[in-house]
């Protein structure tokens, strides 16, 4: 039996851009196309989610990035939990349950008093990681317009 390497937590750092870019890439161009809103946060994760008071957990394993979760600051303490993946190759090893923690964590911290979340009922194993975190499901009168057109679940935690 391999023995599996440990997995490093941490906060965004320059240098990480392009690992954010290729994990988030890969989660959703193997599910779904890539749409201009993901673009910005793609192609800008400084200005589009550190900036404007957000924050970016990524994970490591020997010194390879193998997961991101970003939280945006939406305003009046409302932050949404997004671009949230790990490799392919790691899935099942429970690093988006800890990325998840972590960031919820951080938003706690902050004085977040709410999480939100759009997912798609295709990402089941996503779905059940949020409801097991605490999520619970919007209900259609409760959810503001998305700008992503795979947007069909959406879901929140109140801190």
């Amino acid at each position: 039996m391999t023995a599996v390497s440990p997995v490093d937590f941490r906060h965004f750092k320059l240098g990480d851009e392009t690992a954010f870019r290729e994990l988030n890439e890969a989660w959703i161009a193997a599910n779904f196309v890539v749409e201009q809103e993901d673009l910005k946060a793609l192609k800008d994760p400084v200005g589009y989610i550190l900036r404007p008071g957000g924050a970016l957990v990524m994970a490591f394993q020997d010194g390879i990035a193998v997961g991101t979760c970003a939280l945006l600051a939406m305003g009046n303490g409302i932050f949404e939990v997004a671009k949230m993946t790990v490799a392919e190759r790691c899935r099942g090893m429970g690093i988006g349950k800890q990325l998840l923690q972590r960031v919820i964590d951080h938003a706690t911290l902050i004085g977040a008093k709410r999480l939100y979340l759009e997912t798609n009922k295709k990402l089941r194993s996503a779905i059940h990681l949020y409801e097991s975190a605490g999520f619970r499901h919007l209900r259609a009168e409760e959810v503001h317009p998305s700008p992503y057109v795979r947007a069909n679940v959406f879901m929140e935690m109140v801190l």
